[in-house]
């Protein structure tokens, strides 16, 4: 009687080997989809975070102003907003893609390190009551790169002086 010998054949060896190439294929590509998809969430939900903080922070500032310094004329536009608060200049203002707040020589970046800004508008508008209108506009691109494309997403409203 011959004595059985334990181990795997040749023709074993490869089947296992292609079974488990097949699942470490798939396995990646379903690891690569996870991570692509975690990342456009991402940027969606910072250029959204973004645009909302930005409009939120603008329409409270400017509606609890004194007066509006810059745009200075009804009709004028301008990329910056100079506003007194109390007493306290607070102008808004782009550098290099990120809105910054300077209030007495002290800036402050209001966006996120994953957005830029762009296209910020101020526009003076009057209105019949006296009161100082302002409208306002920006885009926010998110600097996480999509798939698809950046994420981008513009802003414009109107609002005036209590």
């Amino acid at each position: 009687m011959k004595k059985q010998i334990k181990g795997y054949t040749l023709v074993e060896l490869l089947i296992f080997m292609g079974m488990f190439s097949f699942l470490l294929i798939v396995l990646t590509q379903i690891f690569g989809l996870i991570v692509d998809t975690r990342l456009e969430s991402e940027a969606t939900s910072t250029v959204a975070q973004d645009g909302n903080y930005l409009l939120n922070r603008l329409i409270y500032d400017v509606s609890r102003a004194n007066t509006i310094n810059i745009p200075n004329a009804v009709g004028v536009t301008d990329t910056s907003l100079d506003i007194t608060i109390d007493g306290i200049n607070h102008v808004y203002a782009l550098n290099n893609g990120n809105m910054q707040l300077t209030v007495n020589s002290v800036v402050f970046q209001l966006n996120n390190f994953y957005t830029s800004i762009s296209n910020l508008t101020f526009t003076r508008i009057g209105n019949d009551d006296g009161k100082d209108t302002i409208q306002l506009g920006y885009t926010v691109t998110s600097d996480i790169q999509e798939a698809s494309g950046p994420e981008i997403k513009s802003y414009q409203t109107t609002v005036g002086l209590r």
